[in-house]
């Protein structure tokens, strides 16, 4: 069960962040309602909020996600693979250090996104990606041993259409992933229940289990009902701003 969950508001010049997509600009105006929408699900949830400014110095820094692994065991200050984005970890530690007064670091050569780590019970998967390298993944697997948790990488750098592990897969409890087709019959993933996510609807994969309930992208009807099948309760938010740039449901907290 979470508690707790850290936010950082959009700031104005969050269209000049870091994106893949070919959606268009964002509309400012529509970011911060649905990023207020996010938040307020948060909130019923039964989370309470750290909400933190907006800091224009780093227009991607609403994806708090990005710098840290939080575990109830500890925290590990992640090194993003974007060189843009490589402050906002320092931005961030006084604030993970009100919750975590000693966390673990990733260090040079490493890096390491938080997007590319899925917590799975007392397994973590590690996304080999283009911004998440093997020193990186290395460093991470360590200090995971050293908490207890057991690991295990899993290289997405040959699919395009994923820029993060996470936007491919969703642990929504300790037996069910919501997986992407292209991911789902991995031998790594054989031992759960797995919800298939379709290619036209592989978005909604980055999909986050918050207590009782389960965040999900508006727009992917088929996966809202596999989720209500499988005896899960969906939370339905509309994240068409975040997905221009990249963005998703887990990218925009920090839980524990």
């Amino acid at each position: 069960m979470f508690t707790h969950a850290i936010v950082r508001t959009p700031g104005a010049n969050f269209d000049a962040g870091l994106t893949t997509a070919s959606f268009g600009r964002p509309l400012f105006d529509l970011v911060l309602k649905q990023y207020e929408s996010y938040c307020q699900a948060l909130v019923v949830c039964g989370l309470t909020l750290t909400p933190l400014e907006p800091d224009l110095r780093f227009p991607d820094s609403t994806f708090v996600e990005d710098t840290a692994i939080l575990t109830p065991r500890g925290a590990i200050l992640a090194r993003p693979g974007a060189s843009s984005r490589e402050g906002e970890v320092e931005v961030i530690r006084p604030t993970i250090l009100n919750f975590f007064p000693s966390p673990r670091t990733i260090d040079p050569p490493g890096t390491l996104d938080g997007g590319d780590i899925c917590e799975a019970g007392n397994h973590f998967f590690i996304g080999l990606s283009h911004r998440t390298n093997e020193e990186g993944a290395r460093q991470l697997a360590a200090h995971l041993a050293g908490f207890g948790y057991t690991s295990s990488t899993f290289d997405i750098r040959s699919i395009p259409s994923i820029l993060h592990l996470k936007s491919g897969i969703a642990c929504i409890n300790d037996n069910t992933l919501v997986v992407m087709e292209e991911l789902a019959g991995d031998v790594q993933f054989k031992k759960f229940n797995r919800i298939k996510v379709s290619e036209p609807e592989s978005y909604a994969a980055n999909c986050v289990r918050v207590n009782h309930r389960v965040l999900v992208a508006e727009g992917y009807p088929q996966l809202t009902a596999d989720l209500h099948a499988n005896g899960f309760n969906p939370l339905i938010l509309d994240m068409s701003e975040f997905q221009k740039m990249d963005g998703g449901l887990s990218c925009l907290s920090l839980r524990f």
